[in-house]
């Protein structure tokens, strides 16, 4: 484990956290490569989980709520946010997972609460179903597990999305981000969409720069029928789950009435007015049901 150097450091400081790299234990083609996470705070282990395209900063107003109660491990997954980019590394389901469940067994975390938004959601899901004797508690949040995905959002999200999956021209595609187009993709993410900081969309930016990157954003929107396959995991959970959900989240009632019955036993709880980034602008109500259980 190495602390971050200046050259891999987010703009985005959050208050009593430290930035740290996990080595690869082989290093080879297709791996997760280096991954980097964020840890602070006090108490039993939270690993924080985030959405598509975006990174461990994510959980920037979340994190001073709970870090008095626990110590928290957020994560980039691989080729996100600081993680390496490794050429030809995969970015389905169970590869992600394996980032995972890497960083809780090799930092050999117990007692372990898994907090995911959107495809985050999914992974904390299945990495619960296989490390049963390692993880306590679920909170998924917007499980991102459904046909359409981001693309349900706006017809500029749709437009976005079939370009960078778009044979031949999707890199190039994926690596145009002018930030009111970005801006405006998130936004349909976003009940209030005041909520999406200007700093925040300018980091994102910055990490979107990263030479390599496009090619892991295209394999990232891709991945979606791997996620939607991983449902077929969310049985195995042993420990209890909460699913939160956004009032106007892109998941449709049905989706959510799938894995209520995937998961009978969840606390079910649907937030008022909020979209699918709820971590960003209801980051309190994620907090009181980490708080109340801590």
């Amino acid at each position: 484990m190495q602390r971050t150097n200046n050259d891999s450091r987010s703009t985005i400081e959050i208050p009593g956290t430290e930035a740290h790299f996990l080595d690869p234990l082989e290093s080879g083609k297709g791996g997760p490569g280096r991954l980097r996470y964020l840890s602070g705070g006090k108490g039993p282990a939270l690993v924080l989980l985030h959405t598509v395209r975006t990174q461990a900063e994510h959980f920037r107003h979340l994190i001073p709520l709970i870090k008095d109660r626990y110590t928290v491990y957020a994560l980039d997954l691989p080729g996100m946010g600081y993680s390496e980019i490794v050429p030809g590394a995969s970015y389905e389901e169970p590869t992600l997972r394996e980032a995972v469940k890497s960083l809780i067994t090799r930092l050999d975390l117990r007692d372990v609460t898994l907090l995911g938004e959107s495809m985050g959601a999914t992974l904390a899901l299945t990495t619960a179903a296989d490390l049963p004797e390692r993880v306590r508690r679920v909170v998924a949040i917007n499980a991102y597990d459904y046909a359409g995905g981001i693309a349900r959002s706006s017809l500029l999200a749709r437009f976005v999305v079939t370009g960078a999956l778009a044979p031949v021209v999707g890199t190039t595609i994926a690596g145009v981000q002018p930030k009111p187009i970005v801006r405006a993709v998130l936004h349909g993410g976003l009940g209030d969409t005041a909520a999406l900081r200007d700093d925040y969309l300018d980091e994102l930016l910055k990490v979107g720069r990263r030479p390599g990157y496009p090619v892991v954003a295209r394999a990232v929107y891709g991945n979606l029928p791997s996620l939607i396959a991983a449902r077929a995991r969310y049985p195995e959970v042993r420990a209890p789950v909460h699913l939160i959900y956004g009032e106007t989240d892109w998941s449709r009632p049905s989706d959510r009435q799938a894995n209520q019955q995937l998961l009978p036993a969840a606390e079910f709880v649907q937030v008022p007015g909020a979209g699918h980034f709820i971590v960003l602008e209801r980051p309190d109500v994620a907090a009181k049901v980490l708080n109340d259980v801590a």
